[in-house]
């Protein structure tokens, strides 16, 4: 599928309906779009290259978000114009970032140490509240100082918008590159199964080559496990003919995803997913439960990670492809 790089104009639309209501942005998006292309051939007529038009243009439209906020009458108050987007922007992003991190971190801590089930949510709801206070609080109390420290003097917070700031547009479908990479993923994570089970992956002197997954998931676990994988491979096709994701490949994906964390979590907690001699082969025999313990720790704590952001990423792109 070949799509068409996204022109300045394209990118600066794009930006400014990000956050204007969904029943606005498509006049809005219209009359922005009409107004930008009137000034740049406006601009073209003087004399003026195309590109040198547009960009000019933008630059006098300036910030996106501002304009969008001017379009739908929202003020951009709280610790002060000057400085509230880059507040905000910033607030979101330590609020997307820290804590996640946070979470995964108490959790993983509180698991290793033994803690039950109700201790280790209860801990983690905790901490991402209390994190989720402190970045509002502390981002809002910093911006809150500097703006009435400096009144109107520019201390470099916040530097001239130019169209080089605008983002490229959110990816809302798929494109040939995602579909390959998809592909080559499961197949690579196939051909390791296989050599896993044929072959092994650790080798010792005594045992030789020995496998990280239990024997024992041959045939059935396995056989299921590639049935999943193949129809992840379909409906990667699927959403690639189609050209973006929607509600209904979003939720099969979700369905595909809680089969295989699930299916593996459950293995986990009844010690059948990893091979019980497999440590022991490649680590002394007094560390082998040590390093069991976390290895298998950390292992559902990535399979719940990858299985929520794939999901999650599935998701976004349906609601983008539907504006």
């Amino acid at each position: 599928m070949h799509t068409t790089p996204a022109t300045l104009t394209d990118r600066y639309v794009d930006a400014a309906l990000r956050t204007v209501p969904e029943n606005q942005r498509a006049d809005l998006g219209a009359e922005l779009r009409a107004s930008i292309d009137d000034q740049v051939e406006a601009r073209v007529a003087q004399g003026e290259p195309p590109a040198d038009a547009e960009r000019a243009v933008l630059v006098e439209l300036g910030d996106p978000d501002k304009l969008a906020a001017q379009y739908t009458d929202r003020p951009l108050w709280l610790v002060g114009p000057r400085y509230f987007l880059t507040w905000w922007r910033l607030t979101k992003l330590l609020w997307a970032i820290v804590p996640v991190c946070a979470a995964f971190g108490v959790a993983l801590g509180q698991t290793l140490s033994g803690a039950g089930f109700g201790e280790i949510v209860g801990s983690v709801v905790s901490v991402v509240l209390s994190v989720i206070v402190h970045i509002g609080f502390w981002t809002t109390l910093v911006f809150f100082v500097v703006e009435r420290s400096t009144h109107s003097a520019d201390v470099g917070l916040v530097s001239s918008w130019t169209p080089d700031d605008l983002p490229e547009p959110r990816e809302r479908g798929t494109g040939l590159g995602d579909l390959v990479a998809s592909l080559v993923f499961l197949a690579i994570a196939a051909g390791a199964i296989l050599w896993d089970h044929f072959v092994g992956f650790a080798y010792s002197a005594e045992t030789g080559w020995t496998s990280f997954l239990a024997p024992s998931l041959w045939p059935w676990w396995i056989g299921g496990l590639f049935a999943v994988m193949l129809l992840e491979a379909l409906l990667t096709i699927s959403v690639y003919a189609k050209g973006r994701w929607d509600l209904g490949s979003a939720t099969v994906n979700l369905f595909l995803n809680l089969t295989v964390a699930g299916g593996a979590l459950w293995l986990l907690s009844q010690q059948q997913l990893i091979n019980p001699v497999f440590f022991d082969t490649v680590i002394p025999a007094e560390s082998a439960d040590t390093v069991t313990t976390v290895v298998t720790t950390v292992f559902a704590f990535g399979i719940v990670a990858i299985a929520a952001w794939d999901t999650a990423d599935a998701y976004l792109k349906a609601a983008r492809a539907r504006r």
